[in-house]
């Protein structure tokens, strides 16, 4: 049986520019959909978070207004369903990723906050990296490449990739006050960065990682690293 690892943010806010704070953390759909699909494929899901906190679901990405009422009461029964398994999550330090076939890590705006600098993410990258795991990540989700770091040199350098662009996050309403954008950064990096329409499905896959642009990116996400894992 193949097995995943979906790392999922611990942070429930997001620093801005001015020092406020914006409540967020994990996109619903990106994590449920994902998983959902890992369970459909027959795959043994685990899910970590910094410090095995229990995970915080934007309150935006279960509204009715956002999403319609079917999709935000499914939602809401499938965390429900699943709740056992969030409000015990593994704690990212102790995770061997050599013990997975996948790393996998969804978005919100709560990754902005934590994973890009923690050094648990990175050194599950780099190991899941070095040793040829696949890496699956959609929206924010993407910004956790910035904690790797393997020997001082940025690992992902010169890889094809996309995330939230700067344009999605200026429509959003949430790029005016913030820190730095994910798309910008992420080129400065060294990234060679790709992206499609905004809102549209679009994934990049270059080697063992799979990236996608935004929320409505993640069954295609989901489905690539399926179909990778089964290849």
């Amino acid at each position: 049986m193949k097995s995943i690892l979906i790392v999922l943010s611990a942070a429930d806010h997001w620093t801005r520019a001015d020092g406020s704070l914006y409540e967020t953390g994990v996109w619903a759909e990106e994590f449920i959909v994902i998983d959902e699909a890992f369970h459909q494929a027959g795959f043994r899901v685990d899910l970590a978070t910094p410090g095995g906190v229990t995970p915080t679901i934007d309150a935006l990405s279960l509204s009715p207004d956002l999403i319609g009422e079917d999709t935000a009461g499914r939602y809401r029964g499938y965390l429900d369903l699943n709740a056992g398994r969030l409000t015990s999550p593994f704690v990212l330090a102790d995770i061997d990723p050599l013990a997975y076939d996948a790393i996998v890590i969804p978005g919100g705006h709560g990754p902005v906050e934590d994973l890009w600098k923690d050094a648990d993410m990175g050194r599950v990258l780099v190991e899941a990296d070095r040793a040829g795991k696949l890496i699956g990540s959609v929206c924010h989700g993407p910004v956790a490449l910035l904690a790797a770091n393997e020997d001082g040199r940025w690992p992902f350098e010169g890889r094809r990739m996309t995330a939230f662009t700067d344009e999605e996050e200026i429509e959003f309403g949430t790029a005016e006050n913030a820190p730095w954008l994910l798309a910008r950064n992420l080129r400065e990096r060294g990234a060679v960065f790709d992206q499609g329409s905004n809102w549209g499905v679009f994934v990049i896959e270059d080697g063992n990682l799979i990236t996608g642009q935004n929320p409505a990116s993640s069954a295609a996400v989901a489905k690539a690293v399926i179909t990778a894992l089964e290849s």
